[in-house]
């Protein structure tokens, strides 16, 4: 089995939950355990934040796009900006570091992407964007018929 999604949104905070709950419902078909599908829902969550508060640093006129993979045992993401890009991504990737320290952010959205995920790929040119590239694979229940 493969199936796909592409999604497209304005860069608002709003639109944070929308996406989780987009990926969340895409991903059910194929029965993921409740641990995946709350892994996979904050890893969107922190990756979409990140996009609209420092890729597009709150304008308005950016937007966020997702694209979803579905295989019969794993899923691949995508959530790519056209923003402003991270200067220095080994340093953005290190536990607690944030940019935006007076936003009060915790600096762990890449160590939770990491964590989560099997495979976690990061790409960022500066004036051009971020690019998160993300893969689970799904433990299948040997309770399942």
């Amino acid at each position: 089995m493969k199936n796909e999604m592409h999604l497209e949104f304005s860069a608002l905070s709003e639109n944070e939950s929308f996406a989780r709950v987009t990926i969340a419902s895409f991903i059910t078909q194929v029965d993921p355990t409740m641990d995946e599908l709350t892994e996979i829902k904050t890893v969107v969550s922190e990756a979409v934040t990140n996009a609209i508060i420092h890729g597009y640093e709150n304008d308005v006129d950016g937007k966020v796009y997702i694209d979803c993979t579905l295989h019969d045992q794993f899923v691949e993401l995508t959530i790519r900006d056209e923003g402003v890009g991270i200067e220095n991504l080994d340093e953005a990737k290190q536990p607690l570091f944030t940019s935006k320290p007076e936003l009060e952010r915790s600096g762990m959205g890449f160590t939770i992407m990491e964590n989560f995920m099997d495979d976690v790929d990061i790409k960022s040119e500066k004036g051009r964007g971020t690019t998160v590239k993300l893969k689970k694979h799904f433990q299948k229940s040997e309770n399942l018929v």
